[in-house]
């Protein structure tokens, strides 16, 4: 085979391959292309923004399901603070085309309180002789984690190309939620494992003792169960 066949010959393979890459260029080129057209559109004024939305509440009065009478002591609460590092990955693709990272700082608070209402009759046992008093109560339980709405917020947030044009026309309601549940976990683990719980009973063995002994009581034990 002489050298102008050869020549011939990768000169008509490369030809089908240039039509491809340049419709994948131009695919490129014109998703940038309306990707800063959206975002120049976005920063017109309101009046002037066809993409403009306005808010209403229409919203439905509250009603009211039902009323708990509640039978506890409110011994302690812990505030914590978590920031949720997110990161999501496409397996063919590069970040800078698909993908998402979000860091998103949650505040609140999880309260330990002590449940009076299954006390029995037999919690309290007093010697009138000895002037002295036997309380027991149940341990304390930890509240579901309190995320603060107005504290929690994401401070950071890097997505792909793809991404950033899919939301400009659909927002994701389920991924702020997604960091809201995320945020709430990790505060309630943190709270399991901080002694909280161990510093209500402290702080409800304190109160009895004081409350009892204002009564007159010279002695008073607080002893607690060994479940909840």
């Amino acid at each position: 085979m002489s050298h102008s066949d050869t020549t011939e010959d990768t000169q008509i393979s490369e030809r089908p391959r240039r039509p491809i890459l340049r419709a994948i260029v131009v695919v490129i080129v014109v998703i940038a292309l309306v990707y800063a057209g959206l975002q120049a559109v976005h920063k017109l004024p309101h009046w002037l923004n066809p993409f403009g939305e306005t808010t209403k509440d229409r919203s439905a009065p509250v009603v009211l399901n039902s009323i708990q009478n509640l039978s506890r002591y409110e011994a302690a609460s812990g505030n914590y603070q978590v920031v949720v590092d997110l990161e999501k990955d496409a397996k063919f693709l590069p970040s800078a085309l698909r993908g998402e990272r979000t860091l998103f700082v949650g505040n609140g608070s999880v309260d330990a309180y002590v449940d009076f209402s299954h006390i029995g009759n037999g919690a309290l046992t007093v010697d009138k002789a000895h002037n002295t008093v036997t309380v027991r109560v149940p341990h304390a339980q930890l509240e579901k984690t309190n995320l603060d709405p107005k504290r929690s917020y994401v401070f950071a947030r890097q997505r792909g190309l793809f991404d950033r044009f899919g939301d400009f026309f659909s927002s994701n309601p389920n991924q702020q939620q997604q960091m809201y549940v995320l945020a709430s976990q990790k505060i309630q683990d943190a709270a399991n494992s901080s002694g909280l719980a161990q510093r209500a009973d402290t702080n409800t063995q304190s109160m009895l003792t004081n409350m009892l002994k204002a009564l007159g009581f010279k002695t008073v034990t607080v002893t607690f169960a060994t479940s909840p």
